[in-house]
């Protein structure tokens, strides 16, 4: 067999290791991440900082340089709409909502997409974050449920009131009741939220 042809035969499938964004705010976005998703720095420099938090060298790239500025335009431009971090356990991903309220970290969206229960956050140069948790708790079975006819009516999901939410959580009810309460539209809020993109 060729090498080529090797090759075609069994596919390497490589783990996505970081994401690199580039930055006019380096200290803002290396305190941001480290509030909302833990991430430290495992380098540091003038130019930037590689972050991480698991045992990863890094998870999360900053370059930084004089010529770097805003895109007024950023949203309605071709390019990444958001970056995401999985938590195991509902409770985990309520528990930190409420955490980063406290800091004064609000989400620009909440969703019940259906396969999973979905935070959405801008980071200090506007870019999306979101905090997810799988409510099957089970890779398997949510890919599963992307291809009932459910998922396809609705892709997007249910917008969700994290206020509404949290209080239910507060009150005991099970992250699967949660989940089904929320995709229902019972938590629906009463305004409406910014997906940050320009359907029209």
């Amino acid at each position: 067999m060729s090498h080529s042809a090797a090759s075609e035969a069994t596919l390497a499938t490589p783990a996505l290791h970081h994401v690199n964004l580039k930055t006019a705010r380096l200290a803002e976005m290396i305190d941001w991440y480290g509030l909302v998703v833990g991430m430290r720095a495992t380098y540091e420099f003038e130019g930037g900082a590689w972050l991480s938090n698991d045992d990863a060298n890094h998870r999360l790239a900053l370059l930084s340089t004089p010529l770097v500025r805003d895109d007024p335009e950023k949203l309605v431009h071709a390019g990444i709409h958001h970056t995401a971090f999985e938590y195991p356990t509902v409770a985990d991903l309520l528990g930190t909502y409420v955490r980063l309220k406290a800091s004064g970290v609000l989400p620009h969206s909440v969703l019940d997409h259906g396969m999973t229960l979905s935070f959405y956050y801008p980071d200090p140069d506007g870019n999306s974050v979101e905090l997810q948790v799988d409510v099957f708790g089970d890779w398997s079975r949510s890919t599963e449920f992307m291809h009932g006819d459910r998922f396809a009516m609705d892709p997007i999901g249910t917008y969700v009131d994290p206020e509404r939410l949290v209080e239910a959580w507060s009150e005991g009810v099970e992250p699967e009741e949660l989940h089904r309460r929320a995709y229902g539209g019972e938590f629906a809020p009463a305004e409406p939220q910014d997906l940050r993109v320009p359907f029209a």
